[in-house]
């Protein structure tokens, strides 16, 4: 039986030349007792979508309907979860989950309130935080409480917009199967959306794309079995090929080609060397080449980080011991607090080593330098300057003997390989994250640095924008072959662009746990890695080593260090 539906719905906004299509033509029905999941990405108007089932909002033309009847405003038999928590901050957790009850059986005596609160917040797990206000969680609890408070509206429909997306790798994991789980439970019809294609596939019955102009696209039945548990799937030959054609049609739909660009590089040297033993690389590589060493670029050596504490001293990092040739590109991964960044931090100078050693090109790190660029999460862009002149203030600096011109022509050179070419008089402020994100790459490439650090370079992009984005890096990266370093939580983009994988184990006093070798064809795209033999076995590795060391576990070390750096 259809609970819900959409009878050739559009949606857009403004009037004249200014309208603009947000919803085209959509024509949908969701069953009772479905779980759907739309999966969209930035601007396909997937929040809207979910408004329109909420009633939050109206369409332009057609009708939206639950069972039969037009939808003309919210109702308590639709809840909705947000990305964002909106919690009552002087509430407890109790407190923001008892506004709901209040609402829906006001009738209740306090004594049966208190009961249906206990039992919504016992569902997601926190009795023991129930006395807790929102500013003492983390964010996967804050966005526990806000899916008690819609479960305890006891609606039909469970209506959830990216509830994740804003959470940990582990966290969202935990959550999802959650969520799962009172489905199951109450067989509640639920509609997620979201930009995760594994988490489209672990929970549900029918997914459909939502397409960049706002129409509906293609629709992939689920029928593997459930329960689907996430490490399983990884050998599981149906999942493989439904995450491969729900990623090609979305990269095919979503991910317009490029131009390629028609500047070429001046032969200017910056004034520090830089690494790029290949052929065929830029004039402006290429004269910076020479002198440098090839094995053990970067060294290392027994690094530990200690942070003073009111209870002595915090070893957040030890013997971290760690070799890296001349044009590696290094992955490294691991749980949130594993020092992964402090490492980073370190190597880029803006973090004080406690005791060992990092030797770049055979020199002690010290300080920050441009011979080390970073990219951050936020690429931390001036606002008020355009992406051209973002990225000229690391060129003056680096290329002091160059002409003007020549140095421009750097800066041009780099915005146009990372697809900017018609926005690089753009200010900061005007670019959407992704665009300011793809100035930062082109800033620190420009810089031609010896080592390029990335911390979590694509973190706060949705799943489109990322691959995208690790595509333009792998592309940029493969004309200069600068040795690399990238701090990631995503175990499909460690393997995407890495030569090893470096997995970290859990902190405080966190360590190299296990290396692997990626010995897969370059130059990579994520289509042909999906259809590569050896790729789900890498993809394995890494993800029973996560699994090992899942909420803060510390199991024993099981080889020498020797052995994981021969391995």
């Amino acid at each position: 039986m259809d609970i819900l539906s959409f009878k050739n719905v559009s949606k857009q906004h403004g009037q004249g030349t200014h309208t603009t299509h947000v919803l085209k033509d959509i024509d949908l029905t969701v069953k009772e007792g479905e779980f759907l999941v739309i999966l969209g990405f930035s601007g396909t108007g997937k929040t809207t979508l979910i408004n329109l089932m909420a009633g939050l909002d109206q369409p332009t033309s057609g009708s939206v309907t639950f069972k039969g009847k037009p939808i003309t405003g919210p109702g308590p038999e639709r809840g909705v979860i947000f990305q964002s928590y909106s919690l009552m901050p002087w509430l407890t957790v109790s407190g923001n989950v008892g506004l709901a009850v209040d609402t829906v059986f006001p009738n209740l005596s306090r004594a049966q309130k208190a009961e249906k609160v206990a039992h919504y917040v016992g569902m997601v797990g926190l009795t023991a935080a129930a006395a807790r206000r929102p500013a003492e969680l983390s964010g996967g609890m804050r966005q526990r409480v806000n899916v008690a408070r819609a479960l305890a509206m006891n609606p039909e429909m469970l209506l959830l917009d990216e509830p994740l997306s804003a959470l940990d790798a582990l966290t969202r994991a935990n959550l999802a199967d959650e969520i799962e789980h009172i489905w199951e439970a109450d067989k509640k019809t639920c509609v997620l959306i979201t930009n995760d294609v594994d988490e489209a596939i672990i929970l549900a019955d029918r997914i459909i794309a939502l397409n960049p102009d706002g129409t509906l696209g293609a629709e992939f039945a689920v029928t593997i079995d459930r329960p689907r548990d996430r490490i399983a799937m990884n050998s599981n030959d149906d999942f493989k090929a439904l995450r491969a054609d729900v990623t090609k049609y979305l990269m095919d739909v979503g991910i317009e080609s490029r131009v390629e660009g028609t500047r070429l590089l001046p032969g200017i040297t910056p004034i520090h060397g830089m690494s790029a033993p290949v052929e065929d690389v830029p004039d402006v590589v290429a004269s910076a080449q020479k002198g440098l060493i090839d094995e053990r670029f970067i060294d290392f050596s027994q690094l530990h980080k200690v942070y003073p504490t009111p209870k002595g001293p915090l070893t957040v990092v030890e013997n971290f011991d760690l070799k890296v040739d001349r044009g590696e590109f290094i992955s490294l991964i691991g749980h949130s607090g594993c020092g992964k960044s402090t490492v980073l931090t370190m190597a880029a100078g803006l973090n004080e080593i406690s005791k060992g050693a990092i030797k770049l090109d055979g020199r002690h790190v010290e300080g920050a330098d441009p011979e080390r660029a970073v990219v951050f999460q936020s690429p931390n862009l001036f606002p008020w300057l355009t992406a051209k002149e973002n990225v000229a203030i690391g060129v003056d600096k680096v290329y002091p003997r160059a002409s003007r011109a020549e140095r421009q022509d750097v800066v041009e050179y780099y915005l146009e390989r990372v697809g900017l070419g018609d926005a690089m008089d753009k200010t900061a402020s005007d670019l959407s994250n992704g665009m300011k994100q793809r100035v930062g790459i082109a800033r620190a490439f420009a810089l031609s640095p010896k080592l390029l650090l990335l911390d979590e370079p694509f973190g706060m992009l949705d799943s489109l924008t990322r691959w995208e984005l690790q595509e333009v890096l792998m592309e940029v990266w493969s004309r200069t072959k600068v040795t690399a370093i990238c701090v990631t939580h995503d175990v499909d983009e460690a393997i995407l662009l890495a030569d090893r994988v470096v997995m970290m184990t859990n902190g405080p006093q966190a360590t190299i746990g296990r290396i692997v070798n990626v010995d897969l064809p370059r130059p990579r795209t994520r289509k042909a890695l999906l259809e590569h033999p050896d790729y789900y076995r890498y993809r394995q590795q890494v993800l029973d080593f996560l699994e090992e060391y899942e909420h803060g576990a510390k199991p024993a070390a099981k080889t020498t260090s020797k052995a994981i750096a021969a391995e």
